[in-house]
């Protein structure tokens, strides 16, 4: 069973391989990171490190059962009760609710261990996928963006009284 795991040191070098495995497919629906994130890839690992130590930036993964990374779920930008959220899954692990378990976790984080009120994220028109994340995870739309070049929406959430759930709504697990 897939878990949400902060992000640590030890984790580099299945990270870095979930990102070159799943570039191409990243690349659809987000920018491309660049060929110089990959070649400085430890030293930007520890840079973020570094950044979350100081609260700039909270960084998960979602982590199978082999220790495989499968997904990505951070909250950047922290700054005054708010943070950008955003979310990555790897190609062979969409489709399983992975996305949304894990954006509901992190949710749940922001509002009870990192002390957030407000969730900030973007997608391009074209990712339906994400924006359904958005949407079943709490998120309504707050106005269109251009994200390189391409048409896109930003979301917002409340995180209200400390929860993280929309009215209705059960945190879940990725566990």
């Amino acid at each position: 069973m897939p878990l949400l795991q902060r992000l640590r040191f030890d984790h580099a070098p299945a990270l870095l391989r979930f990102e070159r495995e799943n570039r191409a497919y990243f690349a659809t629906s987000i920018p491309d990171r660049g060929d110089e994130y990959f070649a400085h890839f430890d030293a930007r690992h520890r840079e973020l490190m570094a950044e979350q130590e100081a609260g700039l930036h909270f960084f998960h993964l979602v982590v199978g059962d082999g220790g495989e990374v499968l997904g990505r779920v951070n909250l950047f930008d922290v700054a005054d009760g708010s943070a950008e959220l955003g979310y990555r899954i790897a190609e062979g692990a969409t489709g399983r609710g992975l996305a949304t378990a894990a954006v509901r976790e992190v949710c749940a984080l922001a509002a009870t261990e990192y002390g957030l009120t407000t969730l900030r994220a973007v997608t391009t028109l074209d990712n339906a996928a994400s924006r359904a994340v958005l949407t079943r995870t709490g998120f309504h739309p707050a106005g269109d963006v251009e994200l390189d070049g391409r048409p896109g929406l930003r979301f917002i959430r409340h995180l209200h009284d400390g929860g993280a759930s929309g009215p209705g709504e059960t945190p879940t697990s990725v566990r």
